[in-house]
């Protein structure tokens, strides 16, 4: 084999990149055994990377677990537009927020993981709040633009309130048993929420089928 055919035995990467490794890697290791499976060991094994790395990007393991979910809630944020100015309309949102893969297993799992060590690790709740506070804020800027628009008046910023836990509640329960409650159900429910605020919406083409009945 030629000099200029040989592929190098390692790959060098930027910081910001092995960061990202150890984050999605992280998330990974979330998804599939939750808390349990986020140790040193596993999170480097899944990047491919050494141990040692984790601390150098991070400075411990509850720093990338902080870095793991300011980086989920980064991407439900951007879902919804680049800032707090976005255009979305309230049908888009829902149809955003209440759409099935944002609460596939791995996701849901990961979420479940995160949600249940944010009351003991101070890391993880000061990046709860300050995600949080962001989300309900431009879920509240949606409300607050299309009831301005309809000449209707509305406490936007209860009704973000009401929405997000809605949301929440119907991500749970799709994870819990997803035949017992679908993705069209979960988007009706957050259509009629919002109906008796700031009146009807436009719906999403997908058809919502019957719930389920007794046995």
């Amino acid at each position: 084999m030629s000099q200029a055919k040989r592929q190098p035995r390692y790959r060098r990467f930027t910081g910001d990149a092995r960061r990202a490794m150890l984050i999605e890697a992280g998330m990974a290791c979330l998804a599939r055994g939750g808390i349990r499976d986020f140790t040193v060991d596993s999170i480097s094994a899944e990047a491919g990377v050494s141990r040692s790395l984790i601390a150098h990007h991070f400075g411990s393991k509850d720093g990338l677990l902080a870095a793991v979910y300011a980086e989920m809630y980064s991407s439900l944020l951007s879902r919804l537009g680049p800032d707090e100015e976005a255009t979305i309309d309230l049908a888009g949102m829902i149809d955003i927020l209440a759409r099935e893969h944002l609460i596939e297993d791995a996701n849901l799992n990961a979420w479940l993981a995160l949600w249940g060590e944010v009351q003991t690790n101070p890391a993880l709740l000061a990046e709860h709040r300050r995600h949080y506070l962001t989300y309900r804020a431009r879920v509240a800027n949606v409300i607050r633009r299309e009831a301005a628009a309809r000449g209707r008046a509305v406490d936007a910023d209860r009704l973000a309130v009401m929405v997000i836990a809605l949301i929440d509640g119907l991500w749970l329960e799709r994870g819990i048993d997803p035949s017992m409650l679908g993705g069209a159900e979960g988007r009706e429910a957050c259509y009629q929420l919002l109906e008796a605020f700031v009146g009807p919406l436009p719906r999403a083409s997908t058809p919502v089928r019957p719930y389920p009945q007794k046995a």
